[in-house]
């Protein structure tokens, strides 16, 4: 089994949620009750505080420095168009496209559209305009689809996309590949609440599980999504959570690699 880690960027800026949406607030109250549930401490809340006078809420440069010195390949999905939280403009974007192009990192749609076949269709042109690429894959934001979102997006042109949660193999749909997730760094850390219920040792152990049920599976490949806002000090767990689930991938013997390095191995056992 080989993993296949990814970044979903969900913010660039803390100052571009004033006016559009109402992730500060929610922000505030989260740290306040992780805080007052003695999940992180006064130091880690003081620093989110920090971040947000910095008006940094992205650690993709720190991510994946981190990921090319252990030999992760670090795969990111970044939005063109806003919804759900999502509100950096497409001017930052396209700033950032172009950035992780340059540096050799596998870049994706973190799509917004689902449900319009013709919006999944100008959502991928747009992003095909804006990066220059001519292949890519998605994954949609919060992970969001209907009956008929894969479809739309194999038509649309994706390479392959990331949104279903399964414990089961990549397939096909069309000439697009459906790769399933298994793990995901909220998931991990949150036990279905909108805040951190878990310390780091549950964190591992509950994220230890998942592996084995992967190996259980006779998966070829497991899915991993971490989110670059989370690899700060202002996430004291979650940072050191993704630091040693890379360490226990290694331990383990399980070789990360791209979604376009796992497409080619599929493709070359048909």
């Amino acid at each position: 089994m080989k993993a296949i880690i990814s970044h979903d960027i969900d913010h660039l800026t803390a100052w571009e949620h004033l006016t559009r949406d109402l992730i500060i607030p929610k922000f505030i109250i989260r740290s306040k009750i992780e805080l007052l549930s003695g999940k992180i401490s006064a130091k880690e809340f003081l620093t989110r505080g920090a971040d947000f006078f910095k008006n940094k809420w992205e650690n993709i440069d720190e991510l994946n420095t981190f990921n090319r010195a252990n030999g992760v390949p670090s795969s990111f999905f970044i939005g063109v168009k806003n919804g759900l939280g999502l509100s950096y403009p497409l001017s930052a974007s396209s700033m950032w496209i172009k950035n992780l192009i340059e540096k050799d990192c596998e870049v994706g749609v973190h799509g917004i559209e689902f449900e319009s076949a013709e919006k999944i269709q100008a959502e991928y042109d747009l992003f095909k305009s804006v990066s220059g690429l001519s292949s890519f894959g998605t994954r949609m934001h919060y992970v969001r689809k209907n009956e008929s979102t894969f479809d739309n997006m194999s038509r649309a042109g994706y390479l392959y996309d990331s949104s279903e949660y399964a414990f089961r193999n990549p397939y096909r749909i069309g000439e697009m590949w459906e790769f399933p997730f298994q793990v995901m760094d909220s998931w991990e850390m949150e036990a279905g609440k909108r805040w951190q219920t878990r310390n780091l040792e549950q964190a591992k152990e509950a994220t230890k599980k998942d592996i084995e049920k992967a190996f259980t599976a006779n998966l070829d490949f497991i899915g991993i999504i971490f989110h670059d806002r989370y690899f700060s000090k202002s996430f004291g767990t979650w940072m050191n959570w993704y630091a040693w689930l890379v360490d226990y991938l290694a331990e383990n013997k399980i070789e990360c690699v791209n979604f376009r390095a796992a497409i080619n191995e599929l493709n070359n056992a048909q």
